[in-house]
C-alpha cells in the first residue's frame, strides 16, 4: 500500500545550491516523520495529559482506602463547665494523647462509579495523544513537501531563467533583417521575469523551511535541504480503493471517535452515580478519641487535674456510621441526575458530529487525492514536452529558409520566448500536482485514522521511473 517513486528523474534539473552563508540541513522525508512524534511540542503536551489522566484513575481506586493521621493532641480546661444533671462546677484539668486515627467518608456511589469515569476519560485522553500524534505527522509532512516542491519550483526556474538568457543572447546576435529590434527587447524582459520568479521561488524554499524547522523544533538558522528529489510522489494509499470502503474505515480507526465514545461512556458512569446515590449510603468510618471528631482515635491517652499528666494507658475510639443521604429531600439529587442525563446526550450529540466530521474529511481529502493523480498525470508528460519545445524552438532559432528573395528564420524568436514561458508554467504545474498529490496522500492516510507508526521506512525505496 505504501511506494515511493521519483519521475522525470532524466529531464528535471538537480535543484540548485543554497546560497552562500546559509547552514543547510539535508532531512529526508523517514527522518522528518521520526522527529514528528519526538520534539514537537504538541506531542509532549497530549502525554503529559494522558499522565494526568493516570494519577486521577489511580486516585479514583484508592477511594475505599482510609487516611491514616498521626500526631498528637493536647487539651488544658480552665474555669467553669456544667455536667450532665446541669450543675456548674469549676474544673481545672487537662489530657495529652499521641496516637493514630484512620478516618473514611465515602459515599459509596463515587467509590463504585467515580473510577469507571476515570478509566473512559484516561482512555479518551490516550485517544487524544494518539489524534495529536497523527495531527502532527501530518502537518510535518505537508510542510516536508511545501519543502519540496518549493525546490522542485526553483530547480525549474533555474532551467527557465537559463534558457531565457540563451534566448537573450541569440536575439542579441541576430542580423539585421532577420528580427526587428523589439525582438531582443521581448528577450530581455522575459529574461527579467524569469530572474523574479527564481528569486520567488527561492523565497517560498526559505519560507516553507522555516514552517518546517518550527514544527521540528531545529535551529531556528537552519535551511532545511531535502534528500529526496523534488519529483518524488509518495503513494500511501491505493488510488483504485472506492470511497466507499474508505469511510467505514475512517469509522473504526480515527482515535478521535475512540475518544469521543470514551467520554459518552464517562457520562454514562457519572449518570449512573447520580441515579444511584440516594440508594448507596455514605460510610464513615472516623476516629473520635480527641476533638473534632476524625482525628486521633488509638494511642496512649493521659491527663489528669490543674497540671498533672498521668495515668497514661492505651485507648482508642471509633466510629462507623452508614447513611442515606437525600439532597434538598431528594430534589437535589433529582436534579443532579438530570444535569448528567443532559451532559450524557451532549456528549452523545458530538460523538455523531466527530463521525460527520470523519466522514467529511475523508471524502475531502479522497476528492483531493484522486484530482491530484490526474492532474500529475496530464502534467509529467506536458513538463517533458515543455522542456523539448524550448530546446527545439532554440534550435530552430538558428536555421533560416528562403522565401523568394527573403531571408527568414524558421522560429522568431517571439516564439522561443513563449517556449519558455510555457517551460516555466509546465514546471509549476508539474511540482504543484506532486506536491498537492504527496499532501493528499497523507491527509487521506489521516483521515483513516492510521498512526504514524505504521509508515514504514522510506527513504530506501525511492527508484526512478
Amino acid at each position: 500500500m505504501f511506494a515511493l517513486v521519483a519521475g522525470l528523474v532524466l529531464c528535471q534539473p538537480l535543484p540548485p545550491p543554497a546560497a552562500p552563508g546559509d547552514r543547510v540541513f539535508p532531512l529526508t522525508l523517514a527522518a522528518a516523520l521520526q522527529l514528528a512524534g519526538a520534539s514537537t511540542l504538541d506531542v509532549q503536551i497530549a502525554g503529559r495529559q494522558v499522565e494526568i489522566a493516570a494519577r486521577v484513575f489511580d486516585r479514583a481506586k484508592l477511594l475505599w482506602v482510609p487516611n491514616l493521621t498521626v500526631g498528637t493532641d493536647s487539651f488544658r480546661h480552665t474555669g467553669l463547665q456544667q455536667n450532665f444533671a446541669g450543675d456548674i462546677l469549676g474544673s481545672n484539668r487537662g489530657t495529652f494523647m499521641a496516637g493514630v486515627g484512620p478516618n473514611l467518608v465515602l459515599p459509596t456511589a463515587d467509590a463504585v462509579f467515580a473510577p469507571l469515569a476515570a478509566r473512559q476519560e484516561l482512555r479518551a485522553r490516550e485517544a487524544a495523544l494518539q489524534a495529536v500524534t497523527n495531527d502532527v505527522t501530518l502537518a510535518v509532512a505537508v510542510a516536508y513537501f511545501d519543502v519540496q516542491q518549493a525546490r522542485g519550483e526553483l530547480a525549474g526556474a533555474t532551467l527557465a531563467t537559463t534558457k531565457a538568457e540563451e534566448v537573450s543572447r541569440r536575439a542579441e546576435g541576430l542580423a539585421a533583417g532577420l528580427a526587428p529590434p523589439l525582438e531582443a527587447t521581448r528577450a530581455r524582459v522575459e529574461l527579467s521575469r524569469r530572474r523574479q520568479a527564481e528569486a520567488t521561488a527561492r523565497e517560498r524554499w526559505r519560507v516553507a523551511s522555516a514552517e518546517l524547522v518550527r514544527l521540528l523544533r531545529l535551529d531556528p538558522t537552519t535551511l532545511v535541504e531535502p534528500a529526496e528529489p523534488p519529483s518524488l510522489t509518495v503513494t500511501v494509499i491505493d488510488p483504485a480503493c472506492p470511497l466507499s470502503e474508505l469511510v467505514p474505515l475512517a469509522l473504526a480507526n480515527r482515535p478521535e471517535l475512540a475518544g469521543q465514545g470514551a467520554l459518552v461512556q464517562a457520562a454514562v458512569a457519572r449518570l449512573r452515580a447520580e441515579r444511584n446515590r440516594p440508594f448507596l449510603p455514605t460510610v464513615a468510618f472516623r476516629s473520635v478519641s480527641t476533638n473534632p471528631s476524625g482525628s486521633l482515635g488509638w494511642g496512649a491517652f493521659g491527663g489528669g487535674p490543674n497540671y498533672r499528666l498521668g495515668n497514661f494507658a492505651g485507648r482508642s475510639d471509633f466510629d462507623l456510621q452508614l447513611l442515606w443521604e437525600f439532597q434538598n429531600l431528594g430534589l437535589g439529587n433529582r436534579a443532579r441526575a438530570g444535569e448528567q442525563q443532559a451532559a450524557h446526550a451532549a456528549a452523545t450529540l458530538e460523538l455523531l458530529r466527530t463521525q460527520d466530521r470523519v466522514a467529511a474529511e475523508v471524502a475531502t481529502a479522497f476528492a483531493q487525492a484522486t484530482a491530484a493523480a490526474e492532474r500529475l498525470k496530464l502534467a509529467e508528460p506536458t513538463l517533458k514536452d515543455a522542456v523539448e519545445l524550448v530546446d527545439k524552438s532554440l534550435e530552430g532559432l538558428k536555421t533560416t529558409r528562403r522565401a523568394g528573395d527573403l531571408l527568414t528564420l524558421v522560429v522568431r524568436p517571439q516564439e522561443v520566448v513563449a517556449a519558455v514561458q510555457a517551460l516555466g508554467q509546465a514546471n509549476a504545474d508539474y511540482h504543484a500536482a506532486v506536491g498537492d498529490f504527496n499532501r493528499s496522500q497523507f491527509r487521506l492516510y489521516r483521515a483513516l485514522g492510521h498512526p504514524p507508526t505504521a509508515l514504514p521506512a522510506v527513504a530506501p525505496n525511492v527508484s526512478g521511473k
